[in-house]
């Protein structure tokens, strides 16, 4: 009782007349496995699992598009790739997207970004794009690359890490003020002190943990000597490979073994500036009143299924940590189960900030979700791949199910509670018929009314057309 007494007064004290702020981070390429909310047990990661103890963890959440530039632009605008038109990498935003921050700063939010944008085109780093999409102090922003090494000069930021005169990712030197993510921290830390009792909208997009796998002393070492768990489908049988996975470079687990090491102390260093950032939100007296997002641009695949890094709809690639703080609206421990992807964070954020965005979005309004009321909702959302001439594929998962049609060999169902380690395809199981039929419809219904042409590809089209017909 006096837990749930305290949670209204909370309510009560976080109303109209003092709106939230609203702080994203975002990192880059990151298995969700890893951290210790999702189940993670090789790194300790208690101020990233902080947020999902104080606020709500989304469970199955998927990247739109699982490579950088979809998803993005998927996340920063609530449209499908397809709408927005990033549907590859390096493609530019349109210019007629309206951000949440471009709406925050119309409403007279303090806003701003630093780090990965990758919605520019192919300008590497491009300091400071000059379209802005809404993030008016976006001086820390780089159009992309997974630079280690930063600096501050008279000119403004530069990676720090040269080679022959130009910049390379190069880790040599770099210490707790230059190495890329503490270095992001502090323009993060700048921004929140700076504007204290002021609304803000902030985002801060860490390189890591994509590769290189190369991160600063000490947490080079930290995990030298752990025993790496090899995942099950790194020995798969060719018979256990869709067509639409089976043309990357197989990895061993002797390579899985070399390389996590460093990913995990990517991610150790990644959780340790979070805990900066929620000392000086708590510092300021700023906590309780900012909402606080964790996610990922998409995942990686560390191995599974014999791969490295991204771009299938296997879950380690797909599916991306989500995490959320919202005192007075989401308890704390909160957990949503449901299928959510990266164009249902806009209008879901905009309702928690009680901002009405007046904007056209593909994505859904999940607050009900994670704020525990009564609504009725359709498990269930939709994934699409890049626009790879020669393959593509689209997908419909809900939380326990994933359906896959591509153009290249036979359709896929995978029983993710079953069958965690996606290995058997259960398409031609009779038992599945009816859901097979229902998800297939429902994907059908998503690319008619988005506008999606892959389902006119022609293997999709005639395996979709052998399901409704």
């Amino acid at each position: 009782m006096r837990f749930f007494a305290l949670f209204l007064l909370a309510s009560c004290l976080l109303g109209a007349d003092h709106p939230r702020n609203l702080l994203v981070i975002q990192t880059d390429e990151h298995h969700f496995k890893t951290l210790g909310c999702y189940g993670g047990r090789v790194v300790k990661t208690p101020h990233i699992d902080w947020i999902a103890k104080q606020g709500a963890v989304a469970t199955s959440f998927y990247a739109t598009t699982p490579v950088c530039s979809p998803s993005r632009a998927a996340l920063l605008s609530g449209r499908f790739p397809q709408h927005t038109p990033v549907v590859n990498n390096n493609i530019k935003l349109d210019d007629k997207i309206v951000t949440f921050a471009e709406v925050l700063r119309r409403k007279g939010y303090a806003t701003g970004y630093a780090g990965k944008w990758h919605l520019d085109g192919d300008g590497k780093p491009q300091w400071a794009p000059a379209r802005k999409f809404g993030f008016t102090d976006n001086r820390f922003m780089f159009n992309r690359g997974h630079w280690k090494k930063f600096e501050d000069t008279k000119n403004g930021p530069r990676v720090a890490a040269r080679r022959n005169g130009r910049p390379y990712y190069g880790v040599e030197g770099a210490d707790e003020k230059s190495f890329s993510t503490d270095w992001l921290t502090d323009k993060v830390i700048g921004f929140v002190n700076a504007n204290k009792g002021k609304p803000f909208c902030y985002m801060v997009s860490y390189p890591d943990p994509h590769g290189p796998n190369t991160v600063r002393a000490p947490y080079d070492k930290m995990f030298a000597n752990v025993r790496v768990p090899i995942p099950a489908s790194v020995n798969k049988t060719r018979a256990q490979t869709p067509a639409w996975a089976a043309k990357a470079p197989r990895v061993t687990a002797d390579t899985i073994r070399v390389l996590m090491p460093k990913y995990y102390g990517m991610v150790k260093c990644l959780d340790d500036n979070v805990g900066r950032i929620l000392a000086a939100l708590r510092q300021n007296g700023q906590l309780e009143q900012t909402i606080i997002v964790f996610t990922s641009d998409h995942g990686d695949l560390c191995g599974e299924h014999g791969r490295l890094n991204k771009g299938v709809p296997y879950e380690g690639s797909a599916r991306i940590p989500f995490l959320i703080h919202c005192p007075g609206k989401i308890k704390p421990g909160t957990v949503v189960g449901q299928a959510l992807s990266c164009v249902d964070f806009l209008p879901t954020v905009m309702d928690l900030l009680d901002v009405k965005h007046g904007l056209k979005v593909d994505g859904r309004n999940a607050v009900a979700l994670f704020t525990g009321a009564k609504a009725k909702w359709d498990d269930i959302t939709f994934l699409r791949s890049t626009t790879n001439p020669q393959q593509a594929w689209l997908c419909a998962v809900t939380d326990r199910y994933k359906l896959v049609y591509a153009t290249v060999g036979k359709p896929w169902l995978y029983d993710l509670q079953e069958d965690p380690d996606e290995l058997v395809n259960l398409y031609n199981d009779p038992g599945q018929r009816n859901r097979i039929r229902a998800m297939t419809r429902a994907l059908a219904k998503y690319c008619r009314e988005q506008n999606d042409d892959y389902i006119n590809r022609p293997r999709i089209k005639e395996a979709v057309a052998a399901v409704l017909d």
